[in-house]
């Protein structure tokens, strides 16, 4: 198995159980890790939710939001790389959203609006149609695929059992994310090991050297991985992260 030089993990059903909580288990293996190499939360989470659980597992390499469209440093928010939609297409995906008066979240380099009255920019790197049935989130996505600048996909919200369907800029994905995460972290795709559990995760596997779907995953993402481990309930994050990243490698403490 190639060393590990970089490690890359989802939040939600990844690290993340149905509570928002780490188990210690999990804990325990990221503190490993990331004593030893740059470990990275990459999610479609927003960014404030980023540094929070990065700071609670005292991670200090760059961090991943908006499904791959922003990259920040833990330490101080401030913005390492992006790809905004441009106002045109931020425009367009918020134009769903407006017209059916969903729960939203649309993200940009300096914080999150969630209130269309307060939508004041169209620098946004993310939007996120929230709390949908399946059957609207399906809808949603089918009508904004037919827009090819724009990339969609469907997310499950594992604390609500709804969905979301996420907007970036069209070739922006956790894959792209982590190739330029890469190039920030001085290390090649074919040296990282990531692991994740939904739809959005896909390109992530996809790209990275090893990719590691959670049980329970769906059958896109199983397709994408090399190898399956245990789901959140069971600490799945912590056996990929002690078999696949750790294999092999000193340990030196926290």
């Amino acid at each position: 198995m190639p060393e590990c030089k970089a490690l890359v993990l989802d939040l939600d059903g990844t690290l993340l159980g149905p509570d928002e909580n780490i188990s210690p288990a999990v804990e325990s293996a990221v503190r490993q890790a990331a004593s030893i190499m740059p470990v990275s939360i990459a999610t479609g989470r927003e960014p404030g939710d980023v540094i929070r659980y990065a700071s609670a597992l005292g991670l200090t390499a760059p961090q991943m939001s908006d499904n791959g469209a922003l990259i920040l440093d833990p330490a101080t928010g401030a913005e390492l790389w992006s790809v905004p939609l441009g106002t045109e297409l931020a425009r367009e995906a918020m134009r769903p959203i407006l017209d059916t008066g969903c729960e939203f979240i649309a993200t940009h380099p300096g914080g999150t609006i969630f209130d269309a009255a307060e939508l004041d920019t169209w620098n946004l790197t993310r939007v996120s149609a929230l709390d949908l049935s399946k059957a609207e989130a399906d809808r949603m996505a089918r009508r904004m695929s037919e827009i090819s600048a724009l990339s969609v996909v469907k997310v499950w919200l594992p604390y609500n059992g709804l969905w979301a369907v996420d907007f970036t800029k069209r070739g922006v994905d956790k894959g792209s994310g982590l190739r330029a995460l890469c190039g920030l972290l001085g290390v090649e795709v074919s040296e990282t090991v990531a692991v994740g559990d939904g739809y959005n995760d896909v390109p992530l596997l996809e790209t990275a050297g090893i990719g590691v779907a959670m049980g329970g995953s769906p059958r896109e993402l199983r397709a994408a991985a090399r190898y399956a481990v245990p789901s959140v309930a069971e600490d799945g994050a912590a056996e990929a992260i002690l078999r696949y990243a750790l294999e092999a490698k000193p340990f030196r403490g926290c």
